[in-house]
């Protein structure tokens, strides 16, 4: 980055991230020694975006026992005002929660509709679910802005979704914003 500060910043958090996942790799495997078992990590990064303006970057954590979980978690940066952006922080005020999962629950069922081999946590018309229905993100919900200055929410792997459907992601249109966007300058 062009501002050391902000990158002496961020390798520092994922310096402490690092070192509390090998800590708690280390209590789990003495845990399993004693049941006896196998356990395993794998833990990096992705640049999912980097413009002039935004760099975002995803951060894995792999967990394998008998299957395995994935983790990702974002950054997103402006590199102009070196700040790491939060989701809130892109609105004016808190229906962005409301709007956004709606779309979402739309391309859901939308994705459900065109082909039967997808699956989500959510209901179709008289159908019965066994798992805890999708019904909002959270305020602090995963998110990066892509190349094209769109919104992507990003979910864990079994979150929204059965495991081999991996990690979802939603691009969200910008045009169902626009009205409650702090500013046009990142998403477009």
């Amino acid at each position: 980055l062009r501002d050391s500060e902000l990158e002496e910043m961020l390798n520092e958090k994922y310096l402490t991230e690092g070192e509390n996942l090998y800590a708690d790799l280390i209590r789990e495997i003495d845990e399993l020694k004693e049941a006896g078992g196998h356990l395993g990590v794998d833990s990096g990064y992705t640049i999912k975006t980097d413009t002039e303006r935004i760099l975002s970057i995803e951060r894995y954590i792999v967990n394998t026992v008998a299957s395995s979980s994935t983790e990702l978690r974002y950054d997103t940066i402006d590199k102009e005002l070196k700040i790491i952006l939060t989701l809130p922080e892109l609105f004016k005020d808190e229906s962005y929660v409301e709007r956004i999962s709606e779309n979402i629950k739309s391309q859901m069922l939308k994705q459900m509709k065109e082909d039967e081999n997808i699956m989500y946590w959510l209901a179709r018309e008289d159908e019965e679910l066994f798992v805890e229905e999708f019904s909002s993100i959270s305020p602090e919900e995963n998110f990066y802005i892509n190349e094209h200055n769109k919104l992507v929410i990003v979910f864990d792997k079994y979150e929204v979704a059965p495991g081999y459907m991996g990690n979802p992601e939603f691009e969200i249109p910008t045009e169902i914003l626009t009205d409650i966007l702090t500013n046009g300058e990142y998403l477009k």
